[in-house]
């Protein structure tokens, strides 16, 4: 009996390709191609690499619908989350300055007014990363009822941040008027690459 059981495990371990689990993959890092979230089941929308003279990290975004355009995926009320991989080391203060000027540059003065308390909490999260290291994983999930939810390498960080609008905010980095990458924004939004 001892002796089935290796065969056993590999037997299975073998089968679980074929059983419905697949994965996207962009620069060598795989994607699920779907996860749950808040209880409800995301499907990948789409994925692709930030460049800023250097690739900087990979995004997939995950929501319960595939969508197509950045107003049809903001008015989504469901369960929401990207998942980025570095993809080089970049300090606390590097991450946190990207993220908040990508914020501002998308959002109109009274977006900003409605939003300072929540911008100012959402910086701070920061400082309970000492630095990121290629290969760390951020996640940030929208869960109504909760809200913004940030983790990072499987760490919450901080307490959820509760309005939608916010977390649609963060998303506008990607994807709003004025996308960190204009190159990333059509990728998110599902589009393939060129195979060239």
């Amino acid at each position: 009996m001892k002796r089935m059981l290796p065969a056993i495990t590999v037997s299975l371990a073998l089968a679980l390709p074929s059983m419905g689990l697949s994965a996207a993959e962009v620069n060598g890092i795989k994607f699920d191609e779907s996860m749950t979230v808040g209880g409800k089941s995301l499907v990948l929308n789409g994925l692709g690499v930030r460049h800023k003279l250097v690739k900087v990290y990979a995004v997939g975004l995950y929501l319960t619908e595939k969508k197509g355009s950045t107003d049809d995926i903001l008015a989504l009320t469901g369960p929401k989350r990207f998942r980025l991989v570095t993809m080089r080391d970049i300090t606390s203060e590097e991450l946190a300055q990207a993220v908040l000027t990508g914020i501002n540059k998308n959002l109109a003065k009274e977006e900003k007014t409605k939003f300072v308390s929540q911008l100012t909490k959402f910086g701070e999260l920061f400082n309970e990363v000492e630095g990121g290291k290629k290969g760390d994983v951020i996640i940030g999930d929208y869960i109504p009822g909760t809200g913004t939810v940030i983790l990072f390498n499987g760490k919450p960080l901080g307490q959820p941040l509760p309005d939608l609008g916010f977390y649609n905010a963060i998303l506008r980095i990607w994807i709003g008027n004025s996308p960190a990458d204009p190159t990333l924004k059509p990728l998110l939004l599902g589009e393939k690459p060129d195979a060239g």
